[in-house]
């Protein structure tokens, strides 16, 4: 048998990543667990290429479901309504919205306990949630069942969004995080785009009940992909197993009272963290500039985008009286917008931050790097609310609302994209979940609330002037939203403490006022002025 010295001497030759004062260790001993140095294979920016692809994709796919979910009944909305006696108008909207609403209320609780449990422990667990919540919404009987189980199904759903967020920074540096953030964009985006589609191919060939099983169906498969092809990618998560491992080898050896910690151990009491961290979203929505800015931006564009799709019938069923499949068809014109703006927003993101730290000489960028882009998305909005709406009041040909369609897309997403990455740059793996909660909770509101007062509002004002009315508000914003950002970040930043540790203060860099002035002074002394 081994004496207490050789044990430990091997479990510390063998686990290297964690330190103590002494050579072997003692019953007074701190251990603090950490990675094996910069190239330490278990840290998830550290992986092969293809694996963080594999693990992008699979997230990817996961919160594709979500906004799927959320517009795959629009076209069998009035089969619906038939078969459950649903009036139409108001009511049938809010079984359609009612979705968001449940989408809004989970991540305030899921992500807090992913930044404690790791992340895809928990999206597993919310998949099961959706699964069996989504398919009961295809045996109701009733309204009432049918909202109730859509709303469940919305909590459950509501994981992937505001998590695979967190797993983009988790995997992909600073440098890289643009193709990263694409790549998730095009299933996130994809999601409410195809579903009016599929849902209307599915009802007419099957019945409406059919469209809840196919997707329940869908992500059972995902949840059998993640179990052997998605690992964890959360660092706490990761080094607190390694410290599990080196706790139960110590005690082989007899060192029973040693202490083994990681790096992010903070020493405070699990029912503390559990409250700080299910409390911090809410500090963040009410406390922190760079969380409620970034988050009031995003959350008017994904209610334009929703207001927009619950528009569809009224402009192509009353306009231009298009039947069956065809309607659900022009929601195609939104997928190609959003593809071309993802296709846009890598190089937009990753470049163009990657030139600026050159121009002010910076070896670490910071989150204000992602804000110039917004004004281009800005610009494309309204001008494409503008030709959707002139031209669908006037009857001219439907391929010019398409056409308004598609530049919408590209401007909403590009918009969208550089807000986000703004948002994650900002609280980095360690907080971004809590941010994006916060974030999702005033975005989804939007995502419900604006298709409710659409037909009020197009009924007053028309097609034309109700989307003049959308593509001013977005004129405004598109301004206003990045000169905020741009020039005021730096401070938004450092306001935005409230809730976090200490030394993640510390992590908190420079504003853009602040690298101008110092690209002034270098310039002076290069000068010979100073």
């Amino acid at each position: 048998m081994a004496s207490k010295q050789e044990v430990a001497t091997d479990a510390t030759e063998h686990n290297s990543g964690y330190s103590t004062p002494h050579a072997s260790p003692r019953k007074e001993d701190q251990i603090s667990v950490s990675w094996d140095g910069p190239d330490d294979p278990l840290n998830p920016l550290n992986w092969p290429w293809r694996k963080k692809l594999v693990v992008t994709i699979l997230t990817s796919f996961f919160t594709f479901l979500s906004p799927f979910t959320s517009t795959k009944i629009t076209p069998a909305m009035s089969e619906i309504d038939a078969d459950l006696n649903i009036p139409e108008g108001f009511d049938g909207q809010l079984v359609i919205a009612i979705f968001m609403l449940g989408y809004a209320t989970g991540p305030v609780v899921l992500a807090p306990l992913s930044e404690i449990y790791g992340r895809i422990g928990i999206i597993r667990i919310s998949n099961v949630f959706y699964i069996a919540f989504n398919a009961a919404c295809g045996i109701s009987q009733t309204t009432t069942q049918l909202l109730v189980l859509r709303f469940l199904a919305g909590v459950g759903g509501s994981a992937p969004q505001t998590l695979c967020h967190g797993v983009l920074p988790d995997i992909w540096s600073v440098d890289e995080r643009g193709l990263g953030q694409s790549l998730y964009g095009i299933a996130n985006w994809a999601g409410p785009t195809l579903a009016p589609v599929c849902g209307a191919l599915i009802s007419k060939y099957t019945s409406w009940r059919w469209i809840f099983f196919a997707t329940s169906i869908f992500a059972f498969i995902l949840q059998i992909l993640a179990h052997f092809f998605l690992p964890e990618t959360y660092a706490p998560t990761i080094l607190a197993k390694k410290a599990t491992r080196i706790r139960t080898e110590l005690d082989r050896g007899g060192w029973t009272e040693a202490r083994v910690t990681i790096q992010y151990n903070t020493g405070e009491p699990m029912r503390t963290v559990l409250r700080k961290r299910l409390t911090l979203p809410f500090v963040m929505m009410f406390s922190h500039p760079a969380v409620i800015a970034p988050a009031l931006y995003r959350a008017f564009l994904y209610g334009v985008m929703y207001l927009l799709l619950s528009s569809f019938p009224l402009v192509f069923e009353g306009v231009y009286d298009q039947t069956e499949l065809v309607p659900s068809l022009n929601t195609l014109s939104m997928f190609i917008g959003f593809m071309i703006g993802l296709w846009a927003s890598e190089p937009l993101l990753d470049k163009l931050y990657a030139y600026l730290k050159t121009y002010y000489a910076t070896s670490n960028g910071i989150p204000e790097f992602r804000v110039p882009p917004m004004l281009i998305g800005g610009l494309f909005a309204p001008t494409g609310l503008l030709l959707y709406g002139y031209t669908a009041q006037d009857h001219l040909h439907p391929i010019l609302p398409n056409i308004g369609l598609v530049l919408i897309s590209i401007g909403l997403i590009i918009a969208f994209q550089c807000a986000q990455a703004y948002t994650t740059d900002a609280y980095g793996s360690r907080y971004v979940a809590s941010a994006n909660a916060a974030g999702a909770v005033v975005r989804t509101l939007c995502g419900f609330s604006f298709p409710l007062f659409a037909p009020s509002m197009y009924k007053s004002l028309g097609l034309g002037g109700g989307n003049a009315l959308l593509a001013g508000l977005t004129v405004v914003l598109a301004v206003v939203g990045p000169m905020v950002l741009w020039r005021w970040g730096g401070w938004m930043r450092r306001s935005s403490l409230r809730g976090c540790d200490s030394d993640f203060v510390l992590e908190v860099g420079p504003g853009i006022g602040e690298l101008k002035k110092l690209k002034r002074e270098r310039e002076d002394v290069e000068n010979g002025v100073i």
